[in-house]
């Protein structure tokens, strides 16, 4: 064979050597690449990490991907569409996992309390709410039991001991100041502090925020970190084949880092409360 089909036959395998390289090193940027799911302010918070020192630092190459709602995002992570989702309570990941035919999904870890808040647009305290007042809750499920521990711990009602994250009304064992509760969409309730037929509104603290409110300051009484509020705390959550991911563990550590909190906090005016704590922290929440 002549010396310039040996030129021709290297060229060739060079050629295919470094197209078979690139495949794989394409093939890997890919798979380290993470997709979140998120919604609302939270997508936000993610679009800004993603981008930022402490991203890199980790080597983390996040996609994020913005849903309109919890249990299609839910589903899309439990069947792979995304990777991580970034968005729920522990008591709304626990109702998910117990309805789901779509999968199950584990916790990664813990990101924030977002205060839930009672207000008025009559009442300066929840000791001035009269007898017969009306109350508004959240007609979903899982944000109907967290709006009921937040009155009992108010000391408004008493619930069951045994009170889950699906509980409602019929689990209201006393209710002495005779309330009347109303249920409506959580996205309504900031137009209904001038409605004279409401005494006192339940609102979530995105719903509040796009109302011009500030939970810290606005609401007459809401949520803090303790025992009661756990179930209430966010989490990172991902598919259960994805259980003990240690790359998806360093979106924790990229949440938690300094600059990140910093960005939240000023961003947010402190109503997303840092929570740092481990699994085990859950443990026993209904």
């Amino acid at each position: 064979m002549g010396k310039k089909n040996w030129f021709v036959i290297l060229a060739v395998l060079v050629i295919i050597v470094g197209g078979v390289t690139y495949a794989k090193a394409s093939k890997k940027a890919s798979t380290n690449t993470i997709t979140i799911g998120s919604v609302t302010s939270d997508a936000d918070i993610w679009r800004h990490l993603a981008k930022s020192d402490a991203a890199k630092r980790l080597k983390l190459n996040i996609k994020v991907k913005e849903f309109t709602d919890g249990l299609t995002l839910n589903k899309a992570t439990a069947e792979g569409q995304v990777d991580v989702n970034a968005f729920q309570s522990y008591s709304y990941f626990q109702a998910f996992n117990q309805d789901s035919k779509d999968g199950k999904l584990v916790a990664i870890g813990t990101t924030y309390l977002e205060p839930l808040g009672i207000y008025s647009g009559k009442y300066k305290s929840v000791k001035d709410i009269p007898d017969g007042a009306t109350i508004t809750i959240a007609k979903d499920q899982a944000d109907e039991a967290r709006g009921l521990k937040l009155l009992a711990d108010a000391g408004l009602i008493k619930i069951a001991s045994n009170f889950g994250a699906l509980d409602g009304l019929e689990k209201v064992t006393s209710n002495p100041h005779h309330f009347k509760f109303k249920e409506i969409d959580d996205t309504t309730g900031g137009r209904l502090l001038n409605d004279n037929g409401v005494d006192a509104v339940l609102i979530s603290n995105s719903v509040s925020q796009a109302a011009g409110l500030n939970v810290l300051k606005d609401a007459i009484y809401y949520e803090h970190i303790n025992n009661h509020t756990r179930a209430n705390v966010n989490i990172l959550a991902t598919a259960a084949k994805n259980k003990g991911d240690k790359t998806y563990q360093k979106l924790l550590t990229l949440y938690h880092d300094k600059a990140s909190q910093k960005y939240i906090t000023d961003k947010y005016h402190g109503t997303k409360t840092e929570v740092v704590k481990p699994l085990s922290y859950f443990k026993g929440v209904k």
